[in-house]
Order: structure tokens, then sequence, then C-alpha cells
């Protein structure tokens, strides 16, 4: 998810300034809400604002089953969709090497990627490795695209937040639950992460809960797969506290009412992000400035002991512990004082 969202202001950028082009996109089905309404398939409508195909490609259930027919039926099927296309240009802006085989499947004349990809063998698939400057990860996938298009064009204006589908049944799901539920203004907490060295301690999750709902803030609490306990055990601590139930369409929905979003470096910050949603992200052992949130109002936490270190461990890591529930309030507490400060003044009745 945090993947695609970091792709997504580049490619939004790519339509902003070149509105003619046929633009598809390769994407792991689970995440497809990300680029448009599951209620309906409109290419260049608010629906589905920055592509017109869409090739889904579960990538990670193939690496699961390789020798299932299946799955060589499924890979079939997606290198005849993606050459039916005929595309002259492939940018593999993931830098794995599943990413960049999908990529030479696509059979484009120019398969472009990044010299220094995350994965290093995704490299020697690229028909022209891109070096890049910057620092962010977003930065990096601007430059690619730049430099992808440089014949092209003379030059794109990476200033536009991404775009993301706004889908009406989502739209009205959200409406009808928070009316249900009473809740007016509120804060998104997201306890859960990709691993367990990531994952903030979900009892401090909820006394920040306790504490949001004292100054006049209701929580929702988005849980991914299998977080569903995270959820009821930050939702315990506050009578004003809801876990969210529904799918992605639904958290972008919900995301785009929500006050502030508290998380670590998960895929929902990144969408807080994308969506110019207050952030206050707690960060270890992930570098804030290569996956910070960007471009958002924004208070990072992050221990200056912690070290980049992407290891899958199971248990918090120790710069992470040393955040403590008060950091976070105050953080919290800035970030929406600011924000209140630079509302626009109520109009008199």
């Amino acid at each position: 998810m945090g993947d695609i969202l970091h792709a997504l202001p580049a490619v939004t950028a790519l339509r902003a300034t070149l509105p003619n082009a046929w633009i598809g996109w390769a994407i792991e089905p689970q995440w497809e809400a990300l680029l448009h309404a599951h209620s309906t398939i409109a290419a260049r409508s608010p629906q589905m604002p920055v592509v017109d195909r869409i090739h889904s490609s579960p990538a990670k259930h193939w690496a699961r089953h390789p020798f299932s027919f299946s799955t060589f039926r499924q890979i079939l099927e997606v290198r005849r969709t993606l050459r039916s296309e005929r595309y002259d240009i492939c940018i593999d802006l993931q830098g794995a090497v599943r990413s960049a085989w999908i990529g030479r499947m696509a059979n484009a004349t120019r398969l472009i990627g990044e010299a220094s990809p995350r994965e290093p063998l995704a490299r020697w698939f690229f028909d022209e490795p891109i070096a890049t400057r910057g620092v962010h990860v977003i930065e990096q996938a601007n430059e690619v695209v730049a430099a992808a298009t440089q014949n092209l064009v003379r030059e794109i204006h990476f200033h536009l937040p991404a775009a993301l589908p706004v889908d009406p049944e989502a739209e009205r799901w959200r409406d009808t639950w928070l009316r249900e539920k009473g809740i007016d203004r509120f804060v998104i907490l997201n306890p859960g992460a990709g691993w367990g060295a990531k994952r903030w301690p979900v009892e401090r999750y909820r006394a920040v809960a306790s504490e949001l709902q004292r100054i006049g803030y209701a929580t929702v609490v988005n849980a991914g797969p299998g977080e569903l306990p995270l959820a009821e055990t930050v939702c315990s601590g506050a009578k004003a506290a809801f876990a969210m139930p529904g799918d992605l369409g639904r958290l972008i929905a919900c995301m785009r009412r929500a006050s502030l979003f508290i998380g670590g470096d998960t895929g929902p910050l990144h969408l807080a992000a994308a969506l110019r949603i207050p952030v206050v992200g707690i960060y270890g052992p992930t570098d804030p400035a290569r996956n910070g949130p960007y471009k958002t109002a924004a208070r990072v936490l992050r221990h200056a002991d912690s070290k980049r270190d992407h290891t899958r461990r199971t248990e918090p890591e120790a710069g992470l512990l040393t955040i403590t529930v008060d950091d976070v309030l105050d953080a919290a507490w800035e970030t929406l004082e600011r924000q209140l400060e630079s509302a626009p003044p109520s109009q008199p009745l």
C-alpha cells in the first residue's frame, strides 16, 4: 500500500501534464481501491482519476504457489493484457524484482527504473536505469518519471496532491456510520504495522484514545487484516472510540473527514499524507527522511538512537519504546491547535 501511495503523486503529475496519454497500472488486487472506486470503473473521472487501465497482478499469490496451474494461467493472462495495450514506456516505481519482471512482460519499447532500486537485482531488468538524488521515495519516483518523459514534455510540475478516487458508495456509508455513532470531530488511530519492530504498544494507543475523548475528539481505529484485536484493545479505553469496519474504499472516505491521523510507518499513514490530513508519525526502525509523511502538516516522533533496520523483528524497536503517551499527545494537540488556528472563521448565521 505504501509503495503505491509513494508512486501516486508522480503518476498524478504525469496525468495532469499529459492528459491524453493512455496510462495503465499493474497492481496487487487488494490495493485496486487506491486507483478506482469499488462501485464503478470510469476512467478519467473522480471515481478513477489517474489511470485508464488496471492490470490486476497478484504477484505475491504467484510467489506462494509457483507451480500451480492457476498461477501459470493468470501470468499468461496478465502478460496478454499488458502486451495488448502496446505500451511505449514502462516505468517501475517499486524497485522490486517482481515489479520489474511484470514490467518486462509488458514488452514496452522502454523499461525504466531507478539505478539503485530497493532490490538490487531489479536493476538488471531495466533498459534505462535512472540515477536519483532525492532522499524521500516520492522525490525519487518524481525523478524517474521526469527522466522517462523528458523527450515528451518540457517539464512536469510535481506539486499536485495525489489523486485518489472518490467512491460515492463509500462516502454515503461514512456519513451514515458517523451519524449513527454520534461522531463529529475525530482522530484516526492505526495501532497495526507491517512488522513488530514498527509497532508502538497498543496499550499506549488506548491511553491516547482516552485523552482524546477528554478534549472532545472521538477516535476511529483502523484495523487491517488480522488486526481487529488491536483495535478492540484501543477501543476498550474510551467510550468515544470505535473500530472502523469495512474495506479500503471506506478507509479513504473516512480519512477525508479526519482531523488528524496518529500511527507508525504504515500504508494508512501514507494515505493520510496523500490526502493532506495532518499526521503524528511514531517512527522507530524506518527512516522518516525516506519514508515519512510527505507535504502534509506533520509531527514525526523518533528517538535519536533509532537506526534504519528493515529486519522483520517481532518486538518493538528499543527507540520506539522511548516515545511516551505524553509525547504523542503533545504532538497531537500542537497539530490540532495549528489546524484550528489556520481554519477560516465560521460564517455568522
